[in-house]
């Protein structure tokens, strides 16, 4: 079995390389080590490696986006499973594993002989994602914190409250978006969007607490058009799994697929991974990704909020 490291230094704090170094001389078990050096190098080594057919596990060194590349580059490889060591700020995809995933994924020595399943992918036109895809106030958020990072004298926070203030002040909640799901069409004004396969993302928002990443299932919420004055209390709920106490706002669907568009371009965020287009179709992937993680680790569901419902597949 090869164990491959694949290390993004511009992920986290620049003393995490540093301290993963450390760590990784440590190790009782042979292992590369590559980094990466632009955005697609971690996709390309995954993928490079995953086609030589040798047994394979390989630890992607980073945040989401670097979970995501090495997603998208070993997904289909049953030769190959995949985890994630949490050097990164975020982290999402990482606590359905519960509050200590950090702490978890750090123990080297537990996670390379840890069990391994397959997760579900989702495919938003084409890219491949493990955890989220949004499209809504909040990816059009998301997408301006990127950009507003840019700025060399503004902060993590402060690029945050600008594109908070661009896109919910200044640009408006909701958008005009036609969405199906299922049988359901819906023409109404669209405040938020999400697919869920994980479920936690935006720093730590849960939609759907059922959601499972090995269920064939994707867990699909559309949030009608809210105001400024209803956002703080909707969001409240939406954020913490409560969305069947919003049934004026909120319709729920639970399947393989959902497809929507405008006249307008849409902003979508598949894992942390911007992507703009007029019309998107999210579906279940027909690929997976083997999955490993340490033994005393994991991802079932635990209810801890009213939203506790049976899950309806249609």
């Amino acid at each position: 079995m090869k164990h491959l490291f694949i290390i993004n230094p511009a992920a986290g704090k620049k003393a995490s390389t540093v301290e993963l170094d450390k760590l990784l001389t440590t190790l009782s078990f042979d292992h590369e080590v590559v980094y990466t050096k632009q955005a697609g190098d971690a996709e390309r080594i995954a993928r490079t490696a995953a086609e030589t057919g040798e047994q394979l596990r390989i630890y992607a060194c980073g945040g989401d986006g670097t979970l995501n590349e090495v997603v998208n580059g070993a997904a289909g490889f049953d030769n190959v499973a995949i985890t994630c060591v949490p050097k990164g700020t975020g982290n999402d995809f990482l606590k359905i594993f519960g509050p200590n995933y950090r702490q978890l994924f750090y123990d080297l020595e537990a996670l390379a002989i840890g069990p391994q399943t397959p997760f579900d992918l989702i495919d938003c036109n084409g890219k491949l994602g493990i955890d989220m895809v949004c499209a809504g106030v909040d990816a059009r958020i998301g997408a301006g914190v990127h950009r507003y990072k840019r700025w060399h004298f503004v902060s993590g926070m402060g690029a945050y409250v600008l594109s908070l203030l661009e896109h919910v002040l200044f640009k408006g909640i909701s958008r005009p978006l036609h969405v199906e799901m299922g049988e359901q069409v819906l023409d109404d004004p669209s405040a938020l969007l999400c697919v869920c396969n994980g479920r936690y993302y935006g720093g730590g928002f849960m939609p759907v607490p059922e959601a499972m990443p090995d269920d064939g299932v994707l867990d699909m919420l559309h949030v009608n058009k809210v105001s400024l004055y209803q956002l703080p209390t909707l969001l409240g709920k939406y954020a913490t799994g409560r969305y069947k106490e919003l049934p004026r706002f909120v319709t729920d669907f639970h399947g393989q697929s959902i497809s929507f568009r405008s006249d307008e371009e849409i902003t979508a965020v598949v894992d942390g991974e911007v992507m703009y287009d007029t019309a998107f179709t999210v579906r279940l992937s027909e690929r997976k990704v083997n999955f490993f993680y340490p033994a005393q680790a994991s991802y079932a569901v635990e209810f801890s909020t009213p939203s506790q419902v049976e899950k309806v597949t249609l």
